[in-house]
């Protein structure tokens, strides 16, 4: 099981560079994943960066303005630790900081920066409910093989967070699919699937956006409880998650809205040919198996300031 642990920090003063005190999350972890929010006036951009303790060396995780016309925004290439928007040190480590650097002028507006680090790989077996009832959240649906001409093939993140907005109150009318993924296009990795600027981009709008991982569907569901969706990243092999319009992926995004009185995993699943066949319901272990193999439980968890987080967080939240 992943042992991980959440980090938050505030900007100070408007300094060009900012840096994080050390976090020891109490563990040498092998994976870190940042989650920010800025505001980047037209012209600017920030530089987000990570460092292990002992190193001279900081690992770049992403160039980050936005807007449909971002001034600069791209993950960078060429190291061997980072891998688009996750940050792999070779040695592992058990203690970070974050940097960040503003660049133009006026200087943009750091409101946050945390991260995940993670440790560890899934091997279990499926969670019992935490509840014995149905919990299902009004999520409107949305899919992105409505633009399957147009590159939406590829927009199952923007997709889901666009219903998680939606439902939050938060998405500017007008906003559709294809307009929100040119809000989080990373053009290093020619797609729109990276976490990091998903949650920067919901952060702006919502309030409170940042990449975690979960320890199981019982935290996921303490977070339904809370009236709070949840966008979940899984990979399976053909056929392994019975009833999915993705029958086999690497790497797709779905929203959790809720769960049946039996567990089962209530889903807006934006791979749906449709709007109105985008809800789907999956057996509960192999789901878990989807998500917590696939991506080792991550989510991002989107909320606004009156959407208090569930209790429980054993420093995932």
């Amino acid at each position: 099981m992943p042992r991980l642990i959440r980090y938050d920090a505030w900007s100070p003063a408007d300094r060009p560079t900012w840096t994080t005190p050390w976090c020891q999350p109490g563990f040498a972890f092998t994976e870190l994943v940042a989650s920010w929010s800025a505001t980047t006036p037209r012209g600017t951009w920030i530089e987000v960066a990570a460092q292990a303790r002992g190193s001279r060396t900081w690992h770049v995780l992403g160039h980050w303005s936005s807007g449909t016309r971002p001034t600069r925004r791209t993950s960078v290439i060429g190291d061997p630790e980072v891998d688009t928007d996750v940050w792999r040190p070779l040695d592992g480590t058990d203690s970070y900081r974050l940097r960040v650097r503003r660049h133009g002028r006026p200087s943009p507006d750091l409101h946050r920066i945390g991260a995940m680090v993670s440790a560890g790989v899934w091997s279990g077996t499926a969670s019992a409910p935490l509840h014995r009832r149905e919990r299902i959240l009004d999520v409107p649906r949305l899919s992105q093989m409505r633009y399957a001409d147009t590159g939406g093939a590829g927009w199952c993140s923007p997709s889901s967070v666009a219903m998680v907005l939606s439902h939050a109150g938060r998405l500017p009318p007008g906003t559709d699919i294809p307009a929100a993924a040119r809000q989080v296009h990373d053009p290093a990795w020619t797609g729109t699937g990276n976490w990091s600027f998903n949650t920067a981009w919901a952060a702006g709008l919502a309030g409170h956006a940042f990449v975690t991982r979960l320890r199981d569907l019982r935290d996921a569901e303490r977070f339904v409880d809370a009236g709070i969706p949840l966008v979940a990243s899984v990979a399976y092999p053909r056929g392994a998650l019975r009833g999915a319009p993705t029958h086999g992926t690497d790497g797709h995004l779905v929203v959790i809205r809720g769960f049946t009185a039996g567990g089962d995993v209530v889903t807006n699943d934006p791979g749906a040919p449709t709007d109105h066949s985008v809800r789907r319901t999956y057996h509960r272990g192999e789901f878990e198996r989807a998500w917590l193999g696939g991506s080792g439980g991550t989510v991002y968890v989107i909320h606004r300031d009156d959407q208090v987080l569930p209790i429980g967080s054993r420093g995932a939240w």
